[in-house]
């Protein structure tokens, strides 16, 4: 029987890449935290903005200034001997497939950085945060769907007990939502969005040479065409130009979108390293972050319930990473069983 030479190809490149290139779960797991810091940034500079700039208009500038921000790294890379996606010697169907899948997580990602920033308008930062945090159990469902990836009752333990511990801290304390209304399920829309997309990117960093950056390139170039035009269609075109001379505008959506893209490369090269479920439990407690960050900029106090809630989400993040971690050193095993996501 004749072999399938697309087939063949496609396997060599990948046991290729995995000899090249192997997964270290600390380093994902250390760029996982670090990815939790910047997120815990974001909503304070989101909420800072002037209430004159729209969720919108705010989407595309900050979508603009990330791809500014990633303009110097691809420029960099360029001038490498490894071109990651844009090197000659790869099989034009990986390139073609990448293209597309950047394409498509394009448009996912567009729409979820509008409803990042209106989901914390409408339905309130309490119970936006809340909403955000369900994205691990998104992950976790996506991993599963898609690739059949199957958890460890303990990490789905520990990821439920910290969403517990997130959502006792969203209510101070009381365990009510104040003002629970149709626009926290739309607020869950963003960590669905960000679990299919994530998953599926996760997939094509795996078994392609694109590099996070490029990656990072192509979902903001993507994600601010869309969201230009369709600020164009709502707001106007002049009024989406008069907000691009609007200097304060402009200072909060280069802090806003300087940030999200430094979390955006160091996240692709954290899913490099572990699974995208591992990766975004560990970044759940972003709203402690912000908490932290309140108190000592804003001077605000910090709550006893608010030491309880950090308690449990620390003690859940130690049990995910020990309950994760293989029962054996087995890395050619590993790399052969994830064979990072199966073709």
């Amino acid at each position: 029987m004749e072999s399938d030479p697309e087939k063949t190809h496609k396997s060599h490149f990948i046991h290729t890449m995995s000899r090249s290139f192997s997964p270290n779960r600390n380093i994902g797991i250390m760029l996982s935290f670090i990815s939790l810091f910047l997120l815990g940034i974001l909503p304070v500079i989101s909420n800072s903005r002037p209430s004159a700039l729209n969720a919108l208009n705010f989407a595309f500038y900050l979508s603009l200034w990330e791809l500014i921000c990633s303009l110097p790294l691809l420029f960099y890379e360029s001038t490498k001997q490894n071109l990651g996606i844009f090197q000659n010697s790869i099989d034009s169907k990986i390139r073609n497939r990448t293209f597309k899948v950047m394409g498509l997580t394009g448009i996912i990602f567009s729409i979820s950085t509008f409803f990042y920033v209106f989901a914390f308008e409408t339905a309130g930062t309490i119970s936006a945060a809340i909403a955000i945090q369900t994205y691990p159990l998104f992950s976790i469902g996506m991993e599963f769907i898609l690739y059949k990836k199957k958890k460890k009752i303990g990490e789905i333990l520990f990821t439920i007990i910290m969403i517990i511990g997130i959502y006792y801290l969203g209510t101070d304390g009381t365990w009510l939502i104040d003002g629970f209304s149709p626009w926290f399920a739309l607020a869950l829309v963003v960590p669905f969005l960000w679990s299919v997309a994530h998953v599926i990117i996760k997939r094509t960093l795996d078994t392609s040479p694109i590099t996070p950056n490029q990656v990072t390139f192509f979902r903001v170039l993507i994600s601010s065409l869309i969201l230009f035009m369709i600020s164009s269609i709502v707001n106007s075109t002049n009024n989406v130009f008069e907000g691009l001379m609007n200097l304060e505008f402009q200072l909060f959506g280069f802090l806003m979108g300087i940030v999200y893209y430094l979390e955006l490369v160091n996240w692709f090269h954290a899913v490099k390293h572990v699974e995208v479920s591992i990766a975004s439990t560990i970044t759940t407690p972003t709203p402690i972050i912000t908490m932290i960050l309140a108190f000592f900029i804003l001077k605000e106090t910090i709550q006893l319930y608010q030491i309880i809630a950090m308690t449990i989400v620390v003690i859940s993040i130690y049990g995910l990473i020990l309950s994760g971690r293989p029962k054996s050193k087995r890395s050619k095993d590993t790399m052969e069983s994830l064979n990072i996501i199966s073709v």
